[in-house]
């Protein structure tokens, strides 16, 4: 008679293993694992019935049994029937599949299978299919279904792989708790302030959530959000600090002018007999001032910013300064033609002529400077 362990010619041996990826029989039933034979599976299986009524493993665990009590009686001399019960760990992942194979490398040492019938009580066990495969062949899969069907589990598991990947990607978290907090946050605010004032605030909160939401998802949409996270750095450099003042000035001064030159139109009690021509020409020469004036300081700010950088472009801004400063005179020669029809287009076309002379002399002076100091600047091809 062989020993357990040993094969002889012809003979073929098949186990029963039953997987449990979770070890339920080692945290509530207490039960060291591997389990070899079938009285001390039943003993096990009973054990965890007895911890958990409604556990699942346990069930498979007596399939696993009944299958080798049928296969036992119905065997020839030829063939011998081994059944066993392995399990993983309750980290999952790589631990369970470590622990696993551990215990199917010890069960193959025992018994020697030549083929393996695999019992499992739902789809996730049969993750440990490719490990079982390339040790022994699988001749049988047996499913369990006890509490719930497989189409339920599969559902589960994929529900929570996809919620634990919500809450742990930043890509994702943004969108579906970010947003929703940032509504939430300002709820509350706006509670706190109608218990203060006293004053129901309800419609508020409704139209400033719409133009949260509006404005998140418009940033998304056209990836405004990332270019202003790639502008910071600039922002918050010398360079951008001074383009940034600049800016910011000029765009209010630019502002302020044309709101004074159009309150000052529409306070005015002959607006209504007046054509849209002379209204327009009216707004013009009012903000002009202005206007040319907030532009001057952008580009002006633009110029600094390139000289303290070194930059190249610090020649062509200059040039668009003076073509900038110059258009005053075109405008305004253009508002006055058009609050008074009659005048003559010699001053508009002589101003268009003097500007256009004044930006063709200044490119090639720009140019023979730009080539003079080039070591000081940096120079891009």
């Amino acid at each position: 008679m062989p020993a357990e362990g040993t094969r002889e010619l012809g003979e073929e041996r098949i186990l029963i293993l039953c997987v449990d990826r979770d070890n339920d029989i080692g945290r509530k039933a207490g039960v060291k694992t591997p389990i070899i034979g079938g009285k001390e599976n039943i003993d096990a299986a009973i054990k965890l019935l007895l911890a958990d009524p409604e556990e699942a493993d346990a069930n498979a665990m007596f399939e696993a049994v009944r299958i080798y009590e049928s296969l036992k009686s119905g065997a020839s001399g030829n063939i011998l029937c081994q059944v066993a019960t392995i399990t993983g760990s309750e980290l999952g992942g790589v631990a369970a599949d470590r622990k696993l194979t551990s215990e199917l490398n010890e069960v193959i040492r025992e018994f020697n299978p030549t083929s393996l019938i695999l019992v499992t009580d739902g789809y996730s066990d049969e993750e440990i299919l490719p490990l079982i495969q390339s040790r022994v062949p699988i001749s049988s899969i047996r499913r369990v279904i006890v509490r719930h069907s497989k189409s339920i589990e599969e559902t589960a598991a994929i529900f929570s792989r996809y919620l634990k990947r919500i809450l742990e990607d930043p890509r994702y978290s943004k969108i579906i708790l970010g947003l929703p907090g940032i509504l939430l946050v300002m709820l509350g605010i706006l509670s706190l302030i109608a218990i203060f004032v006293r004053y129901d605030i309800g419609r508020w909160a409704w139209t400033i959530g719409l133009l949260i939401v509006g404005f998140y998802l418009l940033g998304k949409g056209y990836g405004i959000d990332k270019k202003i996270v790639s502008i910071l750095p600039i922002l918050f450099s010398s360079y951008g600090l001074i383009i940034g003042f600049s800016m910011l000035s000029g765009l209010l001064l630019i502002s302020v002018g044309l709101y004074q030159s159009i309150s000052q139109i529409i306070s005015s009690t002959e607006i209504s007999t007046k054509p849209i021509a002379e209204i327009a020409g009216i707004v013009i020469s009012a903000s002009l001032p202005t206007v040319i004036s907030g532009l001057s300081i952008i580009l002006f700010g633009r110029i600094l910013a390139h000289l303290l950088t070194r930059d190249y472009r610090f020649w062509r801004t200059i040039v668009l300064m003076v073509a900038c400063i110059w258009s005053w005179k075109i405008f305004d020669e253009a508002a006055k033609i058009l609050i008074d029809p009659t005048l003559p287009l010699n001053g508009l076309w002589l101003s268009i002529v003097i500007g256009i002379t004044i930006v063709a002399v200044l490119i090639p002076v720009v140019r023979f400077l730009g080539k003079k100091y080039r070591e000081f600047f940096n120079v891009r091809d």
